[in-house]
């Protein structure tokens, strides 16, 4: 069973017992979060795909430490006018380690799907 989660404008596959970096989320080492934006739930043969989220699924993760990427130098220059620039920095990074992935409902849009369909007979577009 995995599922495709979104956080911190990415997006990531993950499954139970998978370790990932994402962006830095606001939580202290050791606690247990819930990712609730689920975009899509793969278990063996059945898939849920959400429009866009998938209703009533959840992802937990437990946060394991507080960490730092490695060094990115950004390195600007023009040639022959005396221009360099060297600047970098190191991206804030929260290491989650997926404990269960939880319940599939029903797509989170599940009032538009339980509209009647329009009608495709006769219309009075451009009469």
């Amino acid at each position: 069973m995995f599922a495709v989660i979104r956080t911190g404008g990415k997006q990531y596959k993950v499954a139970s017992g998978d370790t990932i970096r994402v962006e830095r989320l606001a939580v202290d080492p050791g606690a247990v979060i819930e990712l609730d934006e689920v975009l899509m739930v793969a278990n063996g043969g059945e898939t849920t795909v959400g429009t866009p989220l998938v209703g009533g699924a959840s992802v937990s993760a437990e946060v394991l430490a507080q960490a730092r990427g490695p060094k990115i130098i950004i390195f600007k220059k023009k040639r022959r006018q005396n221009y360099r620039r060297k600047n970098g920095h190191r991206q804030d990074l929260t290491v989650l380690k997926i404990t269960t992935i939880n319940g599939v409902g029903a797509p989170a849009t599940a009032a538009a799907e339980s509209a009647p369909a329009m009608e495709t007979g006769s219309s009075d577009h451009g009469a």
